[in-house]
């Protein structure tokens, strides 16, 4: 790649919309979390646990995010964790991140709700006014839980409605269909949520056609196996329902056997709206920016598809109209420049 196209990448304003913020743990900040709060580590150093991010597919990276997680346990280590990614964010030329958090994660081993939201929202302030990256939170079920679960978190956001833009559905998707939560997200939309799903990453294609007719929501997390059925595509580009695809967590967890057999590109000449995220980043190996570059080198992106790509994350975004417009006119005066 050009110099000249590296600049472009990271300097284009660009919004990310698949983020979890658990995932951004990088393993220096683990161990920290764990000298400070008396947790026994697994692996002996932060080489040893960078050497374990070698995953054969999605549960063996979960098994791990799972663990990792275990370090955070007051509002402090939330917001730091948060403010971390940030700071990385920035660098990146983001400029409005949706980001995902996982309540039962935590409350699950005790931590309350409150704790979680309130370092995460801390720091999204704090960022908001000095690094000026606007953000809207989503908070995700857990889809190996069970429904009774979701509702129970669902119940313990309610008091958070105003810091809450949307709900969504993480975790194991094999064996957990969209519908299997077809009653909690239709709870959600009552509530005013907004709703997101992950689907077509391990599971089928149908897994995403659920998520749109049974869970209703306004975009598909990754999607990228929406190509096995081209009249879902056809869908899918006909009513610009956007797809946070996550380029190099397709490649870490084995959805794809290299970056060069990717369909993002293919996708984006069938008229999807498809957009670059990092999605789990301390354990796959690049924030935004990264997964811009990566994918633009194996598939030959170039400044167009760049610019098409950053223009969707703001079309794709929860941002209100006149701040999408405002940021697709700064996105097409960059490219021009």
């Amino acid at each position: 790649m050009s110099a000249e196209l590296d600049r472009f990448i990271r300097g284009i304003p660009k919004a990310e919309l698949h983020l979890h913020i658990e995932g951004t743990l990088e393993p220096e900040m683990t161990f920290r979390l764990a000298a400070k709060h008396g947790v026994a580590l697994k692996h002996a150093s932060v080489e040893a646990l960078r050497r374990a991010y070698d995953f054969s597919d999605l549960q063996s990276f979960l098994d791990l995010y799972y663990a990792g997680a275990d370090v955070l346990r007051d509002e402090q280590d939330f917001r730091d964790l948060t403010r971390a990614y940030l700071e990385r964010a920035h660098a990146d030329g983001v400029v409005h991140a949706e980001i995902f958090f996982d309540p039962q994660t935590h409350t699950d081993r005790g931590v309350p709700f409150a704790t979680a939201i309130d370092g995460i929202q801390g720091a999204l302030v704090d960022g908001e006014r000095e690094l000026g990256i606007s953000f809207r939170l989503i908070m995700c079920f857990l889809r190996h839980l069970s429904e009774d679960a979701a509702f129970g978190t669902l119940a313990q956001a309610l008091p958070y409605r105003d810091r809450i833009a949307a709900v969504g559905l993480d975790s194991a998707e094999r064996g957990h269909p969209p519908s299997k939560f077809a009653r909690v997200f239709a709870e959600a939309r009552k509530a005013g949520f907004l709703t997101v799903a992950h689907a077509g990453e391990e599971g089928p294609a149908a897994y995403v056609a659920e998520a749109l007719d049974l869970l209703q929501v306004a975009r598909i997390d990754h999607g990228v196996r929406s190509e096995e059925d081209p009249a879902l595509c056809a869908r899918l580009a006909r009513e610009q329902v956007p797809l946070t695809v996550c380029p190099l967590s397709n490649l870490k967890l084995r959805v794809v056997e290299s970056l060069a057999d990717h369909n993002l590109k293919r996708l984006l000449d069938m008229g999807l709206c498809v957009t670059v995220n990092s999605d789990d980043p301390a354990y796959f190996g690049g924030y935004v920016a990264e997964n811009y570059r990566a994918t633009a080198a194996a598939l030959g992106l170039g400044r167009d598809d760049i610019t098409r790509l950053a223009r969707n994350s703001f079309a794709a975004s929860f941002l209100d109209p006149a701040a999408k417009r405002t940021w697709l006119e700064r996105v097409d005066a960059y490219a021009r420049a």
